[in-house]
Formats: structure tokens, C-alpha cells, sequence
């Protein structure tokens, strides 16, 4: 059995700033649908036909999260693997978005962070060789 990650769905306050840092980094996302359900809550589905990022509405009086990583339960990033990291990278930073990046370096692959207005940290990776081993490669150090 193959598996892929179809969708992921968020809680967050602003919807709209969310689908406009997601289409930043990704022109291609679109809106597939945007609707009220029967309780007055807000859902937004955007991303392309195979893969999508779902926004549900928080409530209006619900906490900001709180920052990732540090060891309280929730999500700490969502990734995606893209073709130019570096192009995505500059339109985010153009876009005012704040980089989040740890300086890294590995031979194979080149990552960079970046925070929504929500505060979640998205992770984008491009793989520099089309070997697993190298792709998966976890013993070299990255400073």
C-alpha cells in the first residue's frame, strides 16, 4: 500500500492571511473551497488537486498557539519538498514573511523555515541527489 499525506487541517484565527502566506510559497494553490458550515464555522480548503492544506476557524476568544518546539503537544512544522528552495525563500522574505531558519548545511538537501502570521513554522526541503540514501542521510552533521 502507498500512502501520501492528502490533506492537512489547521485551527487558525486568520484564515486569510494563512491561504495568502500558503499561495506566496506556492503560486500554483488554489482556493478549492471556501464555505460556512451549519454551525457558522469557516472552512477553507487550498492547495492543487492532489494535495491541500485544510483552514478551519478558530473560535473568536481561543489562545494564540504557542510557540513550537518547545515540548508542548501539537504540531511543531509541516514540510514540503519543493524544486527551488531558494526561489520559494525570496518570495516569502519579500513578502515580509520572518525566516525561522537554524542555519543548516548538508550535501543533499537544502532547508529553510519560515512562520505564517499564525505562528506555525513551515519547513520547505529540496533534495539535491535522487539517492534514498543520501536524501535520508541523517549521520552527517548539519550546523
Amino acid at each position: 500500500m502507498a500512502a501520501r499525506l492528502e490533506h492537512a487541517n489547521l485551527c487558525v484565527h486568520d484564515i486569510d492571511s494563512v491561504v495568502q502566506f500558503l499561495q506566496t510559497a506556492f503560486p500554483e494553490f488554489d482556493v478549492r473551497h471556501d464555505a460556512t458550515g451549519a454551525d457558522g464555522v469557516r472552512w477553507v480548503h487550498v492547495g492543487t488537486d492532489d494535495t491541500y492544506v485544510a483552514l478551519t476557524q478558530a473560535k473568536p476568544d481561543a489562545e494564540k498557539r504557542g510557540m513550537p518546539y518547545r515540548g508542548r503537544p501539537g504540531l511543531n512544522h509541516l514540510a514540503y519538498e519543493v524544486d527551488d528552495v531558494d526561489a520559494l525563500s525570496k518570495r516569502l522574505s519579500d513578502a515580509g514573511y520572518q525566516n525561522s531558519t537554524v542555519p543548516n548545511s548538508h550535501p543533499y538537501r537544502k532547508r529553510v523555515y519560515f512562520y505564517d502570521p499564525e505562528g506555525n513554522d513551515w519547513e520547505f526541503i529540496e533534495y539535491l541527489s535522487e539517492e534514498c540514501s543520501e536524501r535520508h542521510d541523517y549521520e552527517l552533521p548539519e550546523c
